[in-house]
């Protein structure tokens, strides 16, 4: 993916997901799904971003993305999701949308206990079509997900909440690079060539901006 590589350093920042803002939160984690992302249910520290997928006009239909950066007793592990549907048959496909509300999914499946899980996040209330007016649900403490896992045909099933905290300052958000395999050498992925695609461009992205090498120092 060089031509990933090449593009951000000509931009000087992201080639996927460029325009959004990171923020400190918390998750809060139920049930033995909690026990694979990060040891055990609990209340974690989280580093959030809510972007646009493209550099789309604020107002227009986009794929918006949430990355949610929990940080365990065994370092961060990353989810990163994106509009999708909470049907059965378009879990795995990519629905743009208005409001940063979402419906925000995995898209790809995790192999867990040998069963493919989907990865789902609905905001509680309206956050508004643009990146600022999401900064000010945040500010006013107002911005929150919850959490929810399925199988294939499986109705969906809370096991947990996302808190919006304070917003990180620009130069962070600008270093924050996140790993779509979860965590370096985790087992919990998401599977298939989508997925090894994915890796990829991200990690092409990532060195042409100059992104931060060690993310354990970022929030």
């Amino acid at each position: 993916m060089r031509a990933t590589s090449r593009v951000a350093r000509w931009r000087g920042g992201r080639t996927l997901h460029p325009r959004g803002l990171s923020f400190g939160g918390e998750v809060e984690l139920s049930g033995p799904l909690a026990d694979r992302l990060v040891g055990g249910p609990g209340r974690y520290a989280a580093t959030l971003r809510l972007s646009r997928g493209v550099p789309t006009p604020d107002g227009w239909p986009d794929l918006m993305g949430l990355a949610v950066r929990l940080h365990g007793v065994d370092g961060p592990f990353d989810l990163l999701l994106s509009n999708t549907g909470r049907l059965p048959l378009l879990r795995h496909l990519p629905l743009p949308r208005l409001d940063f509300a979402g419906p925000y999914g995995s898209l790809l499946a995790y192999r867990i206990d040998g069963r493919r899980r989907y990865l789902l996040a609905c905001a509680d209330r309206p956050l508004g079509r643009s990146l600022t007016e999401v900064a000010e649900v945040a500010a006013r403490n107002e911005a929150r997900f919850t959490l929810l896992a399925a199988g294939v045909r499986d109705p969906w099933r809370v096991f947990g909440r996302i808190t919006f905290g304070v917003r990180l300052p620009a130069e962070v958000d600008a270093a924050l690079a996140f790993d779509p395999d979860g965590r370096r050498g985790s087992a919990l992925r998401p599977r298939g060539v989508l997925q090894r695609l994915r890796v990829v461009s991200y990690a092409a992205s990532q060195r042409g901006r100059g992104a931060a090498e060690d993310q354990t120092r970022l929030p």
